[in-house]
């Protein structure tokens, strides 16, 4: 019976069968937000409801591990039980759990790709399905990109079965300040919550650059230049500023500014901010308005031109989640090399490979292989397993989730991936994937590769691309 059958999705999600201390259906996805009164959360009422699907003990040996911190273990084994991974080493207890001899084969930690659209932009791609930018004004961070993620996207078991086992979705980048993104386990769910990662903040979507002067410039308004994007930034955090300090001040309930409430939560600290921006130049100014109003940007997205600032972003610990290879297809994204991931790591900096693309997501292994590649080219040694941290800790700590995933440790979410090769192949590809300790993805069973309930009897059904 198929992982997607609704039947089986609804014993599960009602609590029937679960796995993994702390887990429960009433888990938040960040902190509370401070507010007066008897205003209700918002992360409360939108929270996660993901329940993880059952595993059974699983001891991989024999394998080469990356374990997506920079480490490498050669002829290893691995041992993950209730969820969790349970021992990593030269060799592991294998007693009572069910043992895959590896024969010379890779693992590693799940992929986490930072930046996707998946579920806001799903396949098909038709108008009807456009929910990623709500292009009626340069700031709307008062919308939130969950509330627009459609559970049955084909895409997510795509992204499976290349590895990904979790994703972080984001607004689109048309406006200034997007809306808030959010980080959900790669697992089918009957809602969007059944799929949020409990435990992982939210974050803001902020752009900056030819988007948002492209979008209202050319509706005659504001903003029409980069300047002007600065000035409604700027504008912007200094009314969020007024709304915290009134917030901290009230003796009673306050009238709720939704925009503001996310706002304000930036301020404090409690959500994380993901910043679409390509030039270096204004990368350092927004790092400039950051330090005025008291925020921190957690990463960089796209940095076409990170390579050129790569001290000042390792500085400052933000991250640069980037291409391997695009570049030129827009004037703000004429001067990329293929060497930006090697150069942003070699400085000391924190290199994440991202995808912003329903295909992309399916071959991060081998968009990391090709920046390693051309690193190599210019005398850059990069070893694989310090390269794999562009998909593992790397985009876990710009999240704020690395506690949990992005690294094969005891303790960590049992996100696994056994590879029929070494990842960085282009001849690879993953054979199993475990979420959470679960067997969801099997390449040589068609019974564990999941279907999403809309595509159930379509053509191409359950196709692994």
């Amino acid at each position: 019976m198929r992982l997607s059958l609704v039947g089986a999705m609804a014993l599960l999600l009602a609590g029937c069968a679960t796995t993994g201390a702390g887990q429960g259906a009433t888990a938040s996805t960040g902190p509370a937000p401070t507010l007066p009164g008897s205003l209700p959360s918002a992360e409360s009422a939108h929270g996660s409801t993901y329940r993880p699907w059952p595993g059974v003990p699983t001891v991989i040996r024999n394998v080469v591990i990356f374990d997506g911190k920079g480490g490498r273990i050669d002829n290893g084994a691995i041992r993950f039980e209730n969820g969790k991974v349970a021992a990593i080493g030269q060799s592991v207890d294998e007693a009572g759990a069910t043992v895959i001899d590896g024969a010379g084969r890779h693992v590693t930690p799940g992929i986490i790709d930072i930046h996707s659209h998946l579920g806001d932009y799903p396949s098909p791609g038709v108008p009807a399905h456009s929910d990623g930018n709500e292009v009626t004004g340069p700031v709307r961070p008062e919308v939130w990109a969950i509330h627009s993620v459609w559970p049955q996207d084909p895409g997510f078991a795509r992204a499976l079965a290349g590895g990904v086992t979790v994703l972080h979705v984001l607004p689109g980048s048309a406006n200034l300040f997007g809306g808030r993104g959010a980080t959900l386990k790669n697992v089918y769910g009957r809602t969007a919550q059944d799929m949020l990662m409990p435990g992982a903040p939210w974050s803001l979507k902020m752009a900056c650059g030819e988007n948002p002067k492209r979008v209202y410039g050319t509706r005659n308004q504001m903003p029409g230049t980069r300047m002007g994007n600065v000035a409604m930034m700027r504008q912007t955090w200094a009314n969020a500023r007024d709304y915290q300090q009134r917030l901290k001040q009230a003796k009673g309930p306050m009238k709720r500014d939704l925009q503001m409430e996310t706002l304000a939560q930036v301020l404090d600290g409690d959500i994380l901010v993901q910043n679409h921006c390509y030039r270096a130049d204004e990368m350092a100014n927004v790092i400039a308005m950051s330090k005025e109003f008291g925020y921190k940007v957690t990463a960089f997205h796209h940095a076409v031109e990170a390579y050129k600032i790569a001290d000042l972003l390792r500085e400052e610990g933000i991250c640069a989640a980037l291409w391997a290879d695009w570049w030129g297809f827009k004037m703000e994204s004429y001067d990329g090399i293929q060497e930006n991931l090697p150069f942003i790591h070699a400085a000391g900096g924190c290199a994440i490979t991202h995808s912003d693309d329903a295909h992309g997501i399916q071959r991060l292994n081998q968009e990391t292989a090709k920046a390693l590649a051309n690193g190599r080219r210019m005398g850059i040694e990069i070893a694989d397993e310090e390269a794999w941290t562009w998909v593992g800790i790397n985009p876990a700590k710009a999240l704020g989730i690395a506690d949990k995933v992005g690294s094969l440790e005891p303790g960590k979410q049992a996100d696994v991936v056994l590879w029929n090769g070494n990842p960085l192949s282009v001849y690879s590809r993953p054979e199993k994937v475990w979420v959470d300790g679960a067997l969801l993805y099997d390449t040589d069973d068609p019974a564990r590769r999941p279907v999403s309930d809309f595509e159930l009897g379509q053509p191409g059904e359950g196709d692994r691309k």
